[in-house]
């Protein structure tokens, strides 16, 4: 699970930019004063206003209203994981950047994207999304091997098997009927939602390097992932963040959006 900036720029693009598009629509309406139809365009801007500033009987326009019990505690903490962000993984993301070439880079994200095949095989499986569990088997096999433990991938560039899109307990959950509960933010990690932060746990037990040193070395590795990850995409955050109102409740249901569209695929 990607700490915060992580989950917020990649894991909620989509979502984001459905967002952004339902909160430019109300600007967009050619409103004729006098008008019942002005006074409904009115009333949907001016929702749409008490939402994104945290009043609890406001209905976003276009966006069904999303149950957050936790929302002090989560707006909060997204203050925290921002400046975190700001702060320390951001100038050391760029430090790393700056010392190790891109082509690198990438290939060591390829070599973890590798190394989490199991939450995904499993995922896809109990999915019964049989076409998409035989694909990554098979690229496993040939990115493990031919592309010298994933650091390359011969198999999207020689056999024309792209990589599918990623699969995680969290969805296996949404598929079978379990709802997704309500928003909450984690320290570092970020925005995800009850049944998907529970999804993490078992998750671990999933992860081969967890099987293979000790504690210190696998926190090591993991926030070496994060930090690599992070220096290929430095300023996706920011551009989703720029236009927002209120960035917690865009982010939040963004997150919200891609998820139940992951589910649904």
């Amino acid at each position: 699970m990607r700490i915060l900036f992580l989950v917020a720029v990649l894991g909620v693009g989509t979502g984001a930019r459905s967002v952004r598009a339902q909160e430019a629509a109300p600007a967009e309406k050619s409103v004729s004063t006098g008008t019942a139809a002005a006074a409904a365009a009115a009333d949907e801007d001016f929702a749409e206003f008490e939402e994104e500033f945290g009043d609890e009987a406001a209905v976003d326009a276009g966006v069904r209203k999303v149950f957050d019990p936790l929302r002090g505690y989560n707006r909060l903490m997204f203050k925290v994981n921002d400046k975190f962000y700001f702060w320390l993984a951001k100038p050391l993301a760029r430090g790393y950047r700056f010392i190790a070439p891109e082509p690198a880079r990438a290939s060591v994200q390829k070599a973890f994207h590798n190394l989490h095949f199991p939450v995904r095989f499993v995922s896809s499986l109990l999915q019964l999304k049989f076409k998409k569990t035989g694909l990554e088997l098979g690229r496993f096999v040939v990115n493990s091997t031919v592309g010298i433990g994933g650091l390359f991938d011969p198999a999207d560039r020689w056999l024309g098997w792209r990589r599918p899109g990623d699969e995680d307990l969290g969805q296996i959950l949404g598929h079978y009927g379990v709802g997704d509960g309500f928003p909450f933010v984690i320290p570092l990690l970020g925005q995800t939602n009850l049944r998907d932060g529970l999804a993490t746990i078992p998750t671990f037990f999933l992860n081969p390097v967890w099987y293979v040193a000790d504690t210190p070395t696998n926190i090591g590795v993991t926030a070496g992932e994060q930090f690599n990850f992070l220096s290929l995409h430095i300023g996706e955050y920011e551009s989703i963040k720029m236009d927002a109102l209120d960035p917690y409740t865009f982010i939040r249901d963004a997150y919200k959006q891609n998820r139940d569209k992951n589910i649904r695929e």
